[in-house]
């Protein structure tokens, strides 16, 4: 039998909706397909989802913080309307070249969220998105960690992926293999 993960990090561009590119309108948040269903799934198990998401449009001011916040409340209210919900979310406002640890793949904003939520194990934990980038920390923490190719991933990136972590065409695919306890 398959032991549950403590919690689920989920990424958000390219994995629960679609990569708009430095989204800063929420009229401009769109689900991904099965995204609200997957999600869904994860709740009704009562394990926390938590988003952890690169935002460096804030630090080249195309978006600032009140933008990604009015993004996050738009994403939280599509999914509230199909029964699903987001239990946190945690972002990186720098760029990448500011050398931050809470820029995935830096640990920061996990070691973060464990401390914000003691129950999770960060070794137990589900780790998912559409880069390699969203994958590292489970190979840092401890964790499982499967990529959803997104049209944005690099061929490189989902080779990296099949070498050193899981590759599922969908959310709804890579829950099946965790979720399930049979």
């Amino acid at each position: 039998m398959n032991q549950l993960p403590t919690v689920v990090f989920l990424d958000r561009d390219g994995t629960i909706i679609e990569d708009r590119h430095y989204l800063s309108r929420p009229e401009e948040v769109k689900l991904l397909p099965g995204a609200a269903d997957a999600i869904a799934r994860i709740n009704a198990q009562l394990i926390p989802v938590i988003v952890v998401t690169n935002q460096s449009g804030i630090a080249r001011r195309i978006l600032t913080v009140d933008d990604h916040e009015r993004v996050t409340r738009r994403l939280n209210e599509l999914l509230g309307a199909q029964g699903a919900r987001i239990d946190a979310t945690y972002y990186c406002p720098h760029a990448p070249e500011d050398g931050c640890d809470c820029r995935k793949p830096g640990t920061l904003l996990f070691r973060e969220a464990k401390h914000d939520h003691p129950e999770i194990d960060l070794a137990n934990a589900l780790y998912i998105g559409d880069k390699f980038r969203d994958l590292e920390p489970a190979l840092t923490l401890g964790g499982q960690a499967v990529m959803i190719p997104s049209p944005e991933t690099s061929a490189s990136e989902i080779d990296a992926a099949n070498a050193r972590a899981r590759v599922a065409p969908s959310l709804a695919t890579a829950l099946d293999w965790y979720l399930c306890t049979n």
